[in-house]
């Protein structure tokens, strides 16, 4: 991999408390990547740590080659971020907050960009406006036209469709795939799993600090890897409850008060459909269900959302 991106073994320890651990992934050239995790779980403090906010207790982050604690300046210069909310200036107006972040980036043939950055993200028709004015949406909107303005290498995305509309974000979806097409390396760090898997190449899931899986999106929603099978009964409740009295490790979990959700045993299916019978559940259909990234996520997390 042509890495863009390259985080080994980052570790992030204060006060005594161990936040992240032994955390090490890369991501190349043109590569969407989608962070996932509980909250609670590492994603801010990981990110913080690669935008060059606080530094790794232990571990190496380098951007383009460059190091982020050797050379700060050289390896900040690749990158562009949106982390939490947008840092803007609300009295001055879109186009006079991108002016001053290109004079603070010394960025040449700046108008010129400023008005591209400004058609990319949908917000050329509205530069001239307080910011004070702008909706929640225009302000992701304007920190993803301040994130882009000095041409980053990696762009690194904290939740960015906040206050997006189902419009925007299917925009945003697009622009992303533009930016990656033309060699960006994007991060994105979202709760919207759905909006993970329609724009990721691959994610990353930070559980208690810990990295615990890589994979392809395309991957997790591979049949013979992750095949679900719904089953409508009469109670979910009673249904799991008599799952778990004998004993039967099928990774069931509720999904409704009517549906249950669990991994087939890998021989055949009829001596637990004899449980629930003998147990007086009444079933009414079964249903396959192949692995969505939400199903995946919930079942490595415990089903702790982020």
């Amino acid at each position: 991999m042509n890495a863009v991106l390259s985080v080994r073994g980052i570790s992030k320890t204060i006060g005594g408390k161990t936040l992240v651990e032994g955390i090490s992934f890369e991501i190349g050239k043109g590569e969407i990547f989608g962070l996932l995790g509980p909250n609670g779980a590492g994603k801010t403090t990981t990110i913080r740590m690669l935008v060059g906010l606080i530094e790794p207790t232990s571990g190496s982050i380098a951007v383009c080659g460059h190091d982020v604690r050797k050379a700060r300046r050289e390896a900040m210069r690749g990158v562009g971020a949106i982390v939490e909310n947008p840092e803007l200036y609300g009295y001055l107006s879109g186009e006079e907050n991108l002016r001053q972040f290109a004079r603070l980036s010394r960025l040449e043939g700046a108008d010129e960009r400023i008005r591209e950055v400004a058609r990319l993200v949908g917000l050329e028709e509205r530069l001239q406006e307080k910011v004070k004015r702008y909706s929640l949406g225009m302000r992701q909107r304007l920190g993803l036209a301040q994130a882009l303005l000095h041409r980053p290498s990696l762009l690194i995305l904290d939740e960015p469709t906040n206050g997006l509309d189902p419009a925007g974000m299917r925009e945003f979806r697009q622009l992303l795939r533009t930016l990656a097409s033309e060699g960006t390396a994007i991060l994105l760090s979202s709760h919207l799993l759905g909006e993970i898997e329609q724009v990721c190449d691959r994610v990353g899931v930070i559980q208690n600090g810990r990295w615990v899986l890589t994979s392809a999106v395309g991957e997790l929603g591979d049949p013979s890897q992750g095949r679900r099978l719904l089953i409508h009964v009469d109670s979910a409740e009673k249904a799991l409850a008599c799952l778990d009295a004998e004993g039967i490790e099928v990774r069931a979990r509720f999904v409704s008060p009517a549906v249950i959700s669990l991994v087939p045993p890998a021989e055949s299916m009829n001596p637990l459909l004899k449980t629930l019978l003998n147990g007086g559940i009444t079933i009414h259909r079964l249903e396959e269900q192949n692995t969505s990234l939400e199903d995946k996520f919930l079942e490595i997390t415990g089903g702790n959302q982020g």
